[in-house]
C-alpha cells in the first residue's frame, strides 16, 4: 500500500467574539458551556450532569472524549454496517450513483492535519484526517449547468447542511473515513463525515448517508436554529467581521 503524504493545512484566523442579540435558545445553551470555562478533559460527573441539565432536549448526547465534545440531536446515534452501507449522490447531475463503503475506500485517499473548531468556543488541534476529496467523488459525472451547491444529509435525522460548490471544492474539504489513523468511531460519525477546517464544526455533517447536488446552499439544521450559513472560523456567528 502506497504511503499517503500528510500535510498541515494553514490555520484560519480566530478573533474574540462580539456580543450578538436574538440568539436562539439552543445556541445560547451551547455558548453558556463555553462561557463557563469547563474543559471537556476536566469534567467530572457532577459538573457534567449539572451543565447537561441546561442543554435543550433536542441535544441529548454531550460527552467529553480526548478533547472532543460529542453533540447529538437524536438518540441513539446512527449505526454502521459495512456490508449494507451506501452513500447516495443524486440531484442535478447526469447520472445518480451509490458508493458502498468498499467503493469509498477504493477511491484515491488523501491525508491532512488540521484543527477543529466548535462555534461554542472549544477546539481540538492537529487532527489527522484521511479520506476522499469531493472533486474526486464527482469527477466521473457531469453536473447540470444550474448546479451551484451540495446538500449533505445525515443518517441522524433531521441533521443536514449545505455548501456552495466553491466551498465544497476547497483544497482542505474532505469526506473523512479515518481520524488519527483509525476508522471513524460511531460518536465521530462513522463511516463518513464531512470535514471543513475553515468552518465551524456544525457544518461538518456526520454519519453521512447522501449528497444532493442542488441549485443553492439552503439553510441546514443548525442554520435554521440561527447559526450562519457561511460558518467561517473567526468571522461568522458573531466572531470578528462577518464580511
Amino acid at each position: 500500500m502506497t504511503e499517503l503524504p500528510e500535510r498541515k493545512l494553514p490555520e484560519p484566523k480566530r478573533r474574540e467574539p462580539k456580543r450578538r442579540e436574538g440568539v436562539p435558545v439552543g445556541r445560547a445553551a451551547f455558548l453558556g458551556l463555553a462561557a463557563a470555562g469547563i474543559s471537556s478533559l476536566a469534567w467530572g460527573k457532577t459538573a457534567f450532569d449539572a451543565v447537561a441539565s441546561a442543554i435543550p432536549s433536542g441535544l441529548p448526547s454531550i460527552a467529553p472524549s480526548n478533547g472532543w465534545r460529542i453533540y447529538s440531536i437524536s438518540s441513539p446515534l446512527p449505526t454502521f454496517d459495512p456490508a449494507t452501507y451506501s452513500l447516495e449522490v443524486f440531484g442535478l447531475l447526469d447520472k445518480p450513483f451509490k458508493l458502498s463503503y468498499a467503493d469509498l475506500q477504493d477511491l484515491p485517499q488523501e491525508r491532512q492535519v488540521s484543527d477543529f473548531h466548535c462555534v461554542t468556543g472549544w477546539s481540538v488541534e492537529d487532527v489527522h484526517w484521511e479520506g476522499v476529496r469531493i472533486q474526486e467523488l464527482l469527477k466521473a459525472v457531469n453536473l447540470a449547468p444550474n448546479a451551484r451547491a451540495l446538500r449533505f444529509n445525515s443518517a441522524e435525522l433531521p441533521y443536514d447542511s449545505a455548501l456552495t460548490l466553491e466551498q465544497a471544492l476547497l483544497p482542505d474539504v474532505m469526506l473523512a473515513l479515518k481520524m488519527d489513523g483509525k476508522p471513524l468511531t460511531r460518536p465521530h460519525g462513522s463511516p463518513v463525515r464531512l470535514v471543513i477546517p475553515q468552518m465551524y464544526g456544525y457544518k461538518g455533517v456526520k454519519w453521512l448517508k447522501s449528497i444532493e447536488v442542488s441549485r443553492e446552499a439552503f439553510a441546514g439544521y443548525w442554520e435554521r436554529e440561527g447559526y450562519d450559513n457561511d460558518a467561517w472560523v473567526g468571522r461568522s456567528n458573531g466572531y470578528g467581521d462577518s464580511s
